[in-house]
């Protein structure tokens, strides 16, 4: 296969994800794979991302109230960062 088919193949799966609306769940999904790298070593260490759902919530595992509570403080710090990356309108921490 040379490199313009490959790209071309890319092309067709890239249109085909956007109008199926695939693309805009991808997006989303890979917050949680790039959890660690957007919002930093110290929450990551803390936190571990769980799922998004199409409407754009998260929910995140902490590992201690204390934790938690500083989260909810950083939510609007935390979703300007993820907000660039995967759509995610909203997080919802939970404890354990």
């Amino acid at each position: 296969m040379s490199g313009r088919s490959a790209a071309r193949i890319g092309e067709l799966l890239d249109r085909y994800l956007a109008r199926s609306g695939y693309s805009d769940r991808l997006a989303q999904a890979g917050v949680i794979s790039d959890w660690a790298t957007l919002v930093g070593p110290t929450v990551a260490a803390v936190t571990t991302p769980e799922a998004v759902t199409r409407d754009g919530t998260m929910f995140v595992r902490v590992t201690t109230a204390p934790w938690m509570q500083e989260l909810q403080l950083m939510t609007p710090v935390i979703l300007k960062k993820l907000g660039a990356k995967g759509r995610v309108k909203r997080i919802v921490w939970r404890a354990g």
